[in-house]
C-alpha cells in the first residue's frame, strides 16, 4: 500500500513538472496558441543591419508588434510588422531600425506623426531610417574621413 502512494506522488509530480515546462515554454517562446489580434504593415529598408524576424517593434519604448518577415524586393529589404489591433498608426509615421544597448539585438521603433488619416491594414510605412553602420563609422573615424 506504501509502495503505490509513492507511485502516485512521482506520476503527480513528473505530470506537474512537464505541465510547467509546457507553460514556460510557450511564454518565453511568445507562442500565441488561441491566434492574435493585429494587422501587418510594410516598410522599405535600404539596409537591415541584422534586424531578425521575430524582433519587437517599439513605440515610446512600449511593444506593439513583432517583425513578421524580412524580404528582399527591388533590392531593398522589405519589412513585414505585425502591430496590436489596439495600435493605430498615422499615415506618416517613422521607422528606424535601433539597436538596444551597445551589441545588443536590433528592433524597430516606429515615431508616430501628427496625420489624422490611419495606416490600414496591410498598407505602408512611407518614411524611414536605415540602421547606423557601426563599422563604416569606425574606419571612417580610424582612418581619418570623419
Amino acid at each position: 500500500m506504501g509502495r503505490s502512494r509513492v507511485e502516485v506522488g512521482v506520476g503527480l509530480f513528473v505530470i506537474l513538472g512537464a505541465l510547467a515546462l509546457g507553460y514556460l515554454s510557450v511564454k518565453l517562446g511568445r507562442v500565441e496558441l488561441l491566434g492574435r489580434g493585429g494587422y501587418t504593415v510594410s516598410a522599405n529598408f535600404p539596409s537591415v543591419g541584422g534586424l531578425k524576424s521575430g524582433s519587437s517593434v517599439e513605440i515610446a519604448g512600449v511593444e506593439i508588434g513583432r517583425v513578421e518577415k524580412i524580404r528582399l524586393v527591388n533590392d531593398e529589404a522589405e519589412v513585414v510588422l505585425w502591430i496590436n489591433d489596439s495600435i493605430k498608426l498615422p499615415d506618416d509615421s517613422i521607422a528606424s531600425i535601433k539597436t538596444k544597448g551597445l551589441i545588443g539585438e536590433k528592433y524597430i521603433r516606429v515615431s508616430p506623426g501628427g496625420s489624422d488619416k490611419i495606416i490600414k491594414p496591410n498598407g505602408r510605412i512611407r518614411e524611414v531610417e536605415a540602421p547606423v553602420d557601426i563599422e563604416e563609422l569606425l574606419s571612417k573615424y580610424i582612418f581619418g574621413k570623419v
